[in-house]
């Protein structure tokens, strides 16, 4: 590979980004809000309601139906100080769709705001589930990384967890919007389509569709079919290092049906992804099927490395490479395949499975700003100097863009 990412220097990947072109508030309706459209080098834009239309027909497009969690859970010590714990991701039970069903007590890996206050002994608040009164406890059972292991406890097992951090919990928005989470954001910061619990951020370039917009696609001929990427907090994690070597990417967890590998080999492996988090999906399942097709079918297997990518040349097609998933798949009886992502995708990356992106605005000196520039190369300054031209509205409840790379 031409570029090799480890070399990359993030202040190469800056632009000015005024706060006042930050959306702080999404649009009053989803798919009013601007496309940019970049095709092979040439940048304009339309509505989003419009996107069908710039499909091509018979395609695949593929949506992350995770769905945010309340994951923000307050507590007071009797000296008045405000402890916030922040859940991150399930410890035990460690499986997410076991965790929301657990009753009377769970761990997870949290971060701890105000921890100098929160030295010893448990935490506990009064709450109400479904008119049921109830007394929440958290206790901190020690370090994992740099995560905090803290156990809960309530005292009602005819409640599960996801019921209760509904009733205790608070919807964690963005810490670049500068404001508190408000009721309109239980709605708006979830998509359309959320299913699946799990995600301490929403995968934002989804919150552009509507009923409309999908019923729209579908009239086009168009597939659809979803996956589940659960994202962290690392999203939001500012890249400190001076070159991208010395950053470690955050690991989330994917899970992705029989069904969508069936329909991602009907369409030869590739796909349209709506947002950056099915793109990490789709593009570590390709490194997934690589690793079975070298013989290894451990956990370890189901992991995909952040550098792995640029550590050989693969000449193997994504259609060998889910092939090899599909049939892992059917030996085990999986209907799901379970798996983990650190992979960073920065210029020099070849893409194997996605072949085009929709995708809002994203912050300066961020691993999804080299993300799409590992797709369209340099071309990323023409693409936002047009939105900040052209009054786009940036990040989370920003605008979008859909981009169709050059070929190579």
């Amino acid at each position: 590979m031409e570029t090799n990412p480890r070399n990359i220097r993030i202040e190469e990947y800056n632009y000015p980004l005024p706060d006042e072109r930050i959306a702080k508030y999404p649009l009053s309706q989803r798919d009013s809000s601007k496309l940019l459209i970049y095709d092979k080098g040439e940048v304009s834009h339309t509505q989003f309601s419009n996107i069908a239309e710039l499909l091509p027909k018979g395609s695949l497009i593929i949506f992350n139906n995770t769905r945010v969690i309340q994951a923000r859970l307050h507590f007071r010590k009797e000296t008045g100080a405000l402890i916030e714990v922040f859940l991150l991701e399930p410890y035990a039970p460690s499986d997410y769709e076991l965790m929301f069903q657990t009753r009377e007590e769970c761990s997870w890996l949290c971060l701890i705001g105000n921890m100098k206050k929160w030295k010893e002994g448990a935490l506990s608040r009064d709450i109400n589930v479904n008119g049921m009164p109830i007394t929440l406890t958290a206790e901190r059972l020690g370090t994992h990384g740099t995560s905090q292991i803290v156990k809960l406890s309530w005292d009602n097992k005819n409640v599960c967890f996801a019921d209760l951090i509904d009733a205790a919990g608070e919807l964690p928005i963005p810490p670049y919007l500068n404001r508190n989470t408000e009721e309109s954001d239980k709605t708006t910061y979830q998509t359309v389509y959320s299913k699946i619990k799990g995600s301490v951020a929403a995968p934002t370039a989804g919150l552009h569709f509507t009923p409309e917009v999908l019923k729209d696609i579908d009239q086009h001929d168009i597939e659809r079919e979803e996956l589940t990427l659960h994202v962290g907090a690392g999203t939001f994690r500012p890249v400190k290092a001076e070159v991208i070597s010395d950053h470690d990417m955050h690991t989330e967890y994917v899970s992705v049906s029989r069904h969508t590998i069936e329909r991602l080999l009907a369409h030869n492996g590739q796909a349209i992804a709506v947002g950056t988090t099915s793109v990490r999906t789709l593009e570590s399942l390709y490194y997934i099927g690589l690793h079975i097709m070298g013989g290894d079918t451990s956990d370890n297997a189901m992991h995909v490395k952040q550098w792995e990518p640029y550590e050989q040349r693969e000449n193997t097609s994504a259609t060998e490479a889910l092939t090899a998933i599909l049939e892992y798949m059917t030996v085990n009886e999986l209907e799901t395949l379970n798996a983990s992502t650190q992979i960073i995708i920065a210029p020099g990356y070849e893409y194997k499975i996605v072949c085009r992106l929709i995708t809002n605005f994203h912050q300066p000196q961020s691993t999804l700003l080299l993300l799409v520039s590992a797709l369209v190369g340099d071309d990323w300054h023409k693409i936002y100097d047009y939105a900040l031209n052209n009054g786009f509205r940036f990040l989370s409840y920003g605008d979008s863009s859909m981009l169709i790379p050059k070929k190579k």
